[in-house]
């Protein structure tokens, strides 16, 4: 593997591979990896040549009351591991060799599916990842670039980013990689402590007492919502949110929907986590 800091480095090899007639992978990352980044290497192998990950924690993302300064900065471990997961290239830019002017006046905003979810709690956040994603996406040129379906929202939007910016590159969606006991795996499942870590888990368990509830015929979204957040709450979670919605317009689902996501956002302690699982729902003739 191959290990470079500027956009013209990572240019030059991919102008080659691509010469050459070689299909580029893509996975962007905030380093701090874990098996869940893997997955979406491996998948990214599974369908190209060769495979770029970038590291880059984005500042534009982040709030200015979120984690951006603690966020976990561990680029030797994760070089190690990308070796061992067959990565061809990584880069791994500065902020100043992604932002060279300093204050961005340039941004990529998508209207309407950043308005819910974590869109409507973290003012800004989308327009950061939209951003700098494109930037990756213009500095990489990849044939195929992989996010995991963890970050539902974050899919949905770069997929219609990518569409209405007519991107030369095909948006892949990899299933939520989880832990044994279902917690899906994340960087920020490090800051919680032994007992959060052992909560944690209740956070999908009750996604699937969700899905069960609609599977059995339960129609009345907004009650079952209420009921799974105060559970939550109960059982020690401070709900942000916990919505059932299309997955189509990520707006609240209505009876005339039929492909549906519940999506929840819920802190332990100081750590957010999110989680969502699909829906399929068959409407009565």
């Amino acid at each position: 593997m191959q290990t470079v800091h500027s956009v013209a480095q990572v240019r030059e090899y991919v102008r080659g591979w691509h010469n050459k007639g070689q299909t580029v992978g893509f996975v962007p990352t905030m380093g701090n990896l874990h098996d869940g980044h893997i997955s979406l290497i491996r998948e990214a192998r599974a369908r190209c040549d060769v495979v770029v990950v970038s590291i880059f924690v984005n500042p534009t993302q982040f709030g200015p009351n979120e984690d951006f300064d603690r966020y976990p900065r561990t680029l030797d471990a994760d070089a190690a591991a990308l070796v061992e997961a067959g990565t061809d290239l990584l880069f791994a830019p500065s902020v100043e060799e992604m932002y060279p002017l300093g204050q961005n006046q340039t941004w990529v905003d998508v209207d309407q599916l950043g308005d819910y979810l974590c869109g409507a709690s973290r003012e800004g956040h989308f327009r950061g990842v939209t951003t700098v994603v494109s930037k990756l996406l213009n500095i990489v040129q990849p044939d195929v670039a992989v996010f995991g379906e963890k970050d539902f929202q974050q899919l949905a939007i770069l997929r219609r980013m990518c569409e209405e910016l007519l991107f030369p590159v095909k948006i892949v969606g990899a299933a939520t990689s989880r832990e044994t006991d279902g917690l899906a795996r994340s960087s920020r499942n490090g800051f919680l402590s032994d007992s959060e870590r052992t909560l944690a888990p209740q956070l999908y368990a009750h996604l699937q007492q969700l899905k069960a509830d609609i599977d059995a015929g339960e129609r009345d979204y907004r009650a079952l919502e209420s009921r799974i957040s105060q559970s939550l709450d109960t059982a020690g979670f401070s709900v942000d949110y916990l919505t059932i919605v299309s997955a189509k317009t990520l707006a609240p689902a209505g009876p005339q929907d039929t492909d549906l996501v519940a999506a929840v956002a819920a802190k332990l302690g100081s750590t957010r986590l999110i989680d969502n699982i699909s829906l399929a729902v068959v409407r009565d003739r």
